[in-house]
């Protein structure tokens, strides 16, 4: 079951997500947010596994929220933007702050319901429509400014290296296996050390590191 917190400043919005999502069998509404602020308040006070947040709300507005929650190392809840503008500054900010996926408030049902359980599986979501824009502008200012150093502790294996390329590239972990001919548990394998070793919370905030240290070029 997901526990599923929806942070909107508009009422209809709020109510016309809950009546969705809450039908679902595997989804549970456990609250509703009308800011960031009272979504920070409620992730610390419901423990939600997952929340869908739009970003320009008055007062605290969804990426600060994010920043917020996503350091907070007492809280497991992964954030899931959700919102009507589609604006680079917006999508970069949202990435930064550490949400682990970004859709679009025009996207179909089918496609929000399987963000939401894509997210909360740790793999991470862009939007479709946003993807491949998105990572290569995040690549090209990255270049503009110094990589990463990759943690001499914990490097990773050069199949974890592989797994990463392929991350980049937006492969799924069936198809990462039939790309390095193994099995899909052993990419689950590799993405857990994987994520173990960059500090990442999912499949995308791991592609942002690697896009970071210069070891990933998604163009």
């Amino acid at each position: 079951m997901i526990r599923l917190l929806i942070a909107d400043d508009q009422a209809v919005v709020r109510a016309g997500l809950s009546v969705i999502l809450g039908a679902e069998p595997d989804i549970e509404v456990v609250g509703e947010a009308i800011d960031g602020a009272d979504a920070v308040r409620l992730a610390k006070e419901l423990r939600p596994d997952l929340i869908c947040m739009d970003i320009r709300m008055p007062g605290t507005d969804g990426i600060a929220a994010t920043r917020t929650i996503t350091a907070d190392p007492d809280l497991d809840a992964d954030v899931l933007i959700l919102t009507t503008f589609d604006v680079d500054a917006d999508v970069f900010a949202a990435l930064e702050a550490g949400a682990a996926g970004f859709l679009l408030k025009g996207a179909d049902e089918a496609t929000l319901l399987a963000a939401i359980r894509s997210v909360a599986a740790g793999e991470g979501t862009l939007d479709q429509r946003l993807t491949r824009r998105i990572l290569r502008e995040f690549s090209e200012r990255r270049r503009e400014a110094p990589a990463a150093t990759v943690p001499v502790e914990s490097p990773l294996t050069d199949r974890e290296f592989e797994v990463l390329d392929l991350l980049a590239q937006g492969l799924s972990n069936a198809e990462i296996a039939d790309r390095l001919f193994v099995e899909p548990t052993t990419v689950k394998y590799h993405l857990a050390g994987l994520l173990q070793k960059t500090g990442a919370r999912d499949r995308l905030q791991a592609v942002l590191w690697g896009i970071r240290a210069g070891l990933v070029d998604p163009r």
